[in-house]
C-alpha cells in the first residue's frame, strides 16, 4: 500500500484530498502545516508528499527544503494559486516533482500522484539494485551442464511464468537463492521488486517486523512507521530463505498472508493487501519437520506447490571444472590477474568431497587466487574450508592405528566409522544442543547437519 502525507492549513481541502486518495487505495497521513508535517516525514515511510503552497508558518518552500535534507528522493506536489505559478517553478528547481494549479480536477490529481509514485518507486528499484552483487538477467550465476542440473533448469523454466509458490530445497551453498532469482528474472514479475528474507537470521520479534512492517510505537524502538518486506516486493517476488527456521509462531500469520493476500502491520489494524509471489527455501526436510511439529502442516502444503531440489556438489561433479573456470575468470576481474590452474590442481579439486558445495569451492577459488605464485595455482594453494580440520595433527605421528584399527579395513569405512563416532560423541557431551556440538568439533552447524544426516543421528528423544 503506498503511503502519502497531505499537508494544507484549510480543514475542508485537506479532508477532500484525503478522502479522494483514500478511495484509491492509498494510505493517507494529514498535517495542517509544514511544522506538523516533518514528524510525519521523519517517522513514516512515505510514497508521497502532497503540499499546499501557501501556509503560515513553514510555507511550502521551506518545507519542501526541509523534507529534500532528510530524503532526497522523496517526491513532493506542491498545490498552488494561479497568482504562485513563478513561485511554483522555482519550487521544480528545488527538487518538487511537480505542482498543481487550482483549481484541479480530481483526475490531474490522481494521475500526478500516480505517475510521482511510480518514479519513486523506480529510484528505490534502482538503488536496489545497484547494491546487488548477484546479476538478475535470466540464469545469470547458475553453472552447470550435469543431467540432474539441465533437469532444473527446465522446470525453473517451466514454473517462472506461472504465479505458483515454489519450495527449494538442498544442502547449504547449492545455490537456492540462485534458482529463486532465475524464477523471478524469467517471470512476468521481473521488472518488479526481488526481496530476499533470511528467517534464521532474526529472532521471532525482529522477523515479524522485517516481514510485515511495524507501526510508529508497536514495540520500545519502533520510533517510526517501516513497511516491511512484502509491501516493499509489491507486484515482484518475496524470497524467504531458511524457512523452515521460521518461529512456529511467525508461521500462522505467513499461512494467512498466502490464503488472504493480506496483512497488518506489526501495531496496525488496517489491513494491507499485497500481490507478491513466495518463494521459499530451506536445507531441512520439511516433511520432518511437519512430523516433529515444529513446521505447520497447512503451511508446508502451501509453500510446496512446485518442489525444485538442488543436488550437492559431489552429485554432480562433472560440473566442477566448468564452476572453476567461471569463478577463475571471476577473479581474473576482481584481482586484475592472469590466473590459470594446473592439471593437477584441477584433478585434486575434482576429487574433493565438497561438504560445503558451491560456496565452499567458490571460496577455496578464490583463496587460491589471491595466494598462488605466478598467478597459477597448484595442488598446494587448494586449501579447501573443510580441509582446514586436518592441519596440526601431530599427535597421531605416535599413535598405533594396528592396535585399533584392522589392517583390512578400506580407508573410506575407516575414516567415516571414525568421523561418526566423534560427532555421535560430541552431540551426546553437548545433549544433542547441535550448536555446542558444532563448536566443540571445530565445524559449522551446518556441515554438523550434514554429517548427522550422513550417519542417520537422529536429536536426543525427551
Amino acid at each position: 500500500m503506498h503511503t502519502i502525507l497531505v499537508v494544507d492549513d484549510e480543514p475542508n481541502y485537506r479532508v477532500v484530498l484525503a478522502e479522494i486518495l483514500k478511495e484509491e487505495g492509498y494510505e493517507v497521513f494529514t498535517a495542517n502545516s509544514g511544522t506538523e508535517g516533518m514528524p510525519v516525514v521523519q517517522s513514516t515511510d512515505l510514497d508521497l508528499v502532497i503540499s499546499d503552497m501557501k501556509m503560515p508558518g513553514m510555507d511550502g518552500i521551506d518545507f519542501l527544503t526541509n523534507i529534500k535534507k532528510l530524503n532526497r528522493q522523496l517526491p513532493v506536489i506542491l498545490i498552488t494559486a494561479y497568482a504562485e505559478v513563478e513561485k511554483a517553478v522555482e519550487a521544480m528547481r528545488l527538487g518538487a516533482f511537480t505542482y498543481l494549479a487550482k483549481p484541479f480536477s480530481n483526475e490531474a490529481l490522481l494521475a500526478a500522484v500516480a505517475k510521482a509514485i511510480e518514479h519513486y518507486g523506480l529510484v528505490r528499484e534502482i538503488r536496489r539494485l545497484r547494491d546487488e552483487v548477484t546479476p538478475r538477467s535470466g540464469f545469470s550465476g547458475m553453472i552447470g551442464k550435469n543431467e540432474r542440473m539441465r533437469a532444473v533448469y527446465q522446470l525453473i523454466e517451466k514454473v517462472a511464468p506461472t504465479p505458483s509458490s515454489v519450495l527449494i530445497t538442498g544442502e547449504s551453498g547449492t545455490g537456492k537463492e540462485l534458482v529463486a532469482r532465475a524464477i523471478h528474472n524469467l517471470s512476468p514479475r521481473k521488472d518488479a521488486p526481488f526481496i530476499s528474507v533470511n528467517c534464521a537470521a532474526l529472532s521471532a520479534t525482529l522477523l515479524e517486523s522485517e516481514l510485515f512492517g511495524h507501526e510508529k510505537g508497536a514495540f520500545t524502538d519502533a520510533i517510526a512507521m517501516r513497511k516491511g518486506r512484502f509491501e516493499l516486493a509489491s507486484n515482484g517476488t518475496l524470497f524467504l530463505d531458511e524457512i523452515g527456521e521460521m518461529p512456529h509462531s511467525l508461521q500462522a500469520k505467513l499461512l494467512r498472508v498466502l490464503q488472504e493476500r493480506s496483512f497488518e502491520r506489526v501495531g496496525g489494524s488496517q489491513p494491507i493487501q499485497v500481490d507478491v509471489r513466495i518463494l521459499a527455501a530451506t536445507n531441512k526436510d520439511l516433511r520432518d519437520e511437519v512430523e516433529k511439529g515444529t513446521f505447520r502442516e497447512d503451511l508446508y502444503y502451501r509453500l510446496n506447490v512446485i518442489h525444485i531440489h538442488l543436488p550437492p556438489l559431489r552429485e554432480r561433479v562433472d560440473d566442477i571444472p566448468l564452476l572453476v573456470s567461471f569463478f577463475l575468470e571471476k577473479n581474473r576481474k576482481q584481482l586484475g590477474k592472469s590466473l590459470e590452474i594446473s592439471p593437477e590442481a584441477l584433478r585434486l579439486l575434482v576429487s574433493l568431497p565438497w561438504e560445503g558445495n558451491v560456496r565452499e569451492l567458490e571460496n577455496t577459488i578464490e583463496r587460491a587466487a589471491i595466494l598462488c605464485n605466478n598467478d597459477r595455482i597448484e595442488p598446494e594453494d587448494v586449501q579447501p574450508d573443510s580441509a582446514e580440520l586436518a592441519e596440526g595433527h601431530e599427535w597421531s605421528s605416535t599413535l598405533d592405528l594396528n592396535q585399533f584399527i584392522p589392517s583390512d579395513l578400506p580407508l573410506a569405512e575407516v575414516l567415516n566409522g571414525i568421523e561418526e563416532k566423534l560427532v555421535r560423541q560430541a552431540l551426546d557431551e553437548a545433549n544433542y544442543v547441535q550448536a555446542r556440538a558444532a563448536e566443540q568439533l571445530g565445524i559449522t552447524k551446518s556441515l554438523l547437519q550434514y554429517k548427522m544426516k550422513k550417519y542417520h543421528l537422529q536429536r536426543k528423544k525427551g
